[in-house]
């Protein structure tokens, strides 16, 4: 009876926490960013620990080296890819007629489709109706962000609140993690601290490891690509970056996009299409054979169609705060549905034993 009651309390606790989560989801990314930071630099503040600064100094330096990081992209990425936005807000109209015809005639010729299958006058009318409602790009943007005073002042607010956060708690992460184990029930100490040992790892290959693929796959890609003399370069390679979070997904999608822009841009020259083609071949190859065994290594990580689903269950769910939220929550499922597996395979209603008293 003890034991049931016991159970339901910790129900009642973890639903109590869930239902706290969902009604302050909107004030919850700064602290969540801050959480990631101090996950993220923590190795790197024990490393400069052992080499004998403190670990206030060691945070000191680690903040100091992203502020630096942060600062250079700003100065030097933003303004390029600001330009590069511009850029294809201005081709898109070419990029349209382009496709209206050059390259949906050639495929409805090939396929055999009936004239005006594509009703592509009318996708084009609606996104000219709509550009012309926006030439004045940056207006529009101010006017949205100056809409609403206290909504902007949140906003600076939260982007402030980032670093303090994940400075406190890099600060006092180690204090923190011991706490955390001294309050642990003793009799399931071991079997908690293992259960958070495996979620490390899945969190270590998704959130560390895939992160700086991620990073490499975008500066390989990005670079590439503008050294090939695409327009669009900059802009498509980081985007293939951010979608290397999904194995092949950044590939695929960088690819393609590369090639499209590609042919609007150069045409039927062969040479700058076979160097588009060769730059995503050499990023796949160095993911395959060096940046994943290197930086993810063989810990276990999440499944693609799993990370897909997490982070679209997590965006409908809490919105931004969810898509934070969606890998850690998603990697802890599945070391405790690993558990529960192991738990099934060993019980009676698998192995199907008959009481005999029945």
């Amino acid at each position: 009876m003890m034991t049931d009651l016991r159970r339901w309390a910790w129900l009642g606790v973890a639903l109590l926490i869930a239902l706290l989560l969902y009604c302050l989801h909107n004030i919850l990314s700064p602290f969540l960013v801050g959480i990631l930071l101090a996950y993220l630099a923590d190795p790197l503040v024990d490393r400069l620990e052992r080499l004998g600064l403190s670990r206030t100094w060691g945070v000191v330096v680690v903040f100091s080296l992203f502020t630096l990081i942060f600062m250079a992209l700003l100065l030097v990425l933003i303004p390029m890819l600001a330009k590069q936005l511009v850029r294809l807000y201005e081709l898109t109209p070419q990029i349209l007629d382009w496709l209206q015809h050059v390259a949906l005639p050639w495929v409805q010729g090939r396929l055999g489709l009936a004239d005006g299958f594509w009703k592509f006058d009318k996708i084009k009318a609606a996104v000219g109706a709509h550009m012309g409602e926006t030439t004045d790009f940056v207006g529009v943007l101010l006017s949205q962000a100056t809409a609403s005073s206290l909504a902007l002042l949140a906003w600076l607010a939260n982007l402030v609140l980032i670093p303090v956060v994940g400075f406190y708690l890099l600060r006092d992460w180690d204090l923190m993690m011991a706490k955390l184990r001294s309050l642990l029930p003793r009799q399931r100490e071991d079997q908690v601290v293992e259960l958070a040992g495996e979620c490390h790892e899945v969190l270590g290959a998704f959130v560390r490891g895939q992160l700086l693929v991620m990073l490499a796959l975008g500066v390989i890609y990005a670079g590439g690509l503008m050294l090939v003399g695409l327009e669009l370069g900059l802009l498509i390679g980081l985007l293939a970056g951010l979608a290397a979070i999904v194995p092949y997904m950044g590939f695929i999608i960088g690819i393609g996009a590369a090639l499209i822009a590609g042919l609007f841009q150069f045409g039927g020259d062969l040479y700058p299409m076979l160097g588009i083609v060769a730059v995503f071949m050499v990023g796949q190859a160095l993911e395959g054979m060096v940046l994943t065994p290197l930086l993810v290594g063989d810990r276990i990580g999440l499944h693609p169609v799993a990370v897909i689903f997490a982070i679209l269950a997590g965006g409908e769910l809490f919105g931004f705060t969810g898509v934070l939220l969606a890998l850690p929550v998603a990697a802890v499922i599945m070391v405790l549905l690993r558990h529960v597996h192991d738990l099934y395979k060993d019980s009676d209603m698998y192995a199907g034993e008959v009481d005999p008293d029945l």
